[in-house]
């Protein structure tokens, strides 16, 4: 009987950082005299590694105003955590982690998050206990390549088939068909459902309820297996 393995993202997925991620690329944007980008803008590159995604951002940036981009992004977000901000899970999140951890689903994250961001995430309470292994594009190569879900089936002992990638943007998507892992989106984070469709999503979940009857099915499948 196989152990199923559950990777999730963070942003948009577990947390609702869609105001904190807004408010850096508009301080960071002001910062080298460029106009505030729209949400719209910034909610399409969420999920790539920063200095990827700040270059699909602004894509006319020479190389030194860039890494001032970036750096006006990482200072941002500095000074909100310096002053006590912390992003809010979305209602459930953790409950269903918690839910998944004790019916024996091993689980992992994979973000395009730096290190530092997982382990302010893990500073959590519970969820240190409750993740196996924690992925991030400072590791290496960002999404969509697949190196991050490699990492974590290996490192979880898992393969392709005992694994699923829940996640709410296209780079999500594309990520999990790349190493090919199940590929699962959900509906409330930056990406629209039809977004996450159109990368190769079979099933945009609506609700975490949903969510987890979709993973209940997974764990069934696999443990038949």
């Amino acid at each position: 009987m196989s152990r199923p393995l559950a990777v999730f993202d963070i942003d948009g997925t577990l947390v609702d950082s869609r105001a904190s991620i807004h408010r850096a690329a508009c301080e960071a944007a002001r910062d080298i005299g460029l106009p505030e980008p729209d949400y719209d803008r910034v909610r399409q590159i969420v999920g790539l590694s920063l200095d990827h995604a700040m270059a699909v951002l602004e894509p006319g940036l020479d190389a030194p105003t860039l890494a001032r981009f970036v750096a006006g992004f990482r200072a941002s977000f500095q000074r909100m955590y310096d002053e006590g901000h912390e992003e809010p899970l979305y209602p459930e999140a953790t409950a269903t982690l918690r839910r998944l951890h004790r019916d024996g689903w091993r689980l992992a994250l994979a973000t395009g998050q730096n290190r530092r961001g997982v382990a302010r995430n893990l500073a959590r309470e519970g969820w240190a206990d409750m993740f196996l292994s924690s992925h991030c594009a400072e590791d290496g190569p960002g999404k969509p390549d697949p190196a991050m879900l490699h990492a974590a089936m290996a490192a979880c002992d898992a393969c392709p088939a005992t694994t699923i990638m829940i996640g709410d943007t296209a780079h999500d998507i594309e990520m999990a068909i790349n190493a090919g892992v199940l590929p699962l989106g959900v509906a409330w984070g930056f990406h629209t459902v039809e977004e996450q469709r159109a990368a190769g999503a079979r099933h945009v979940a609506r609700s975490f309820g949903e969510l987890t009857v979709v993973l209940d099915g997974f764990a069934a499948l696999t443990r038949a297996g």
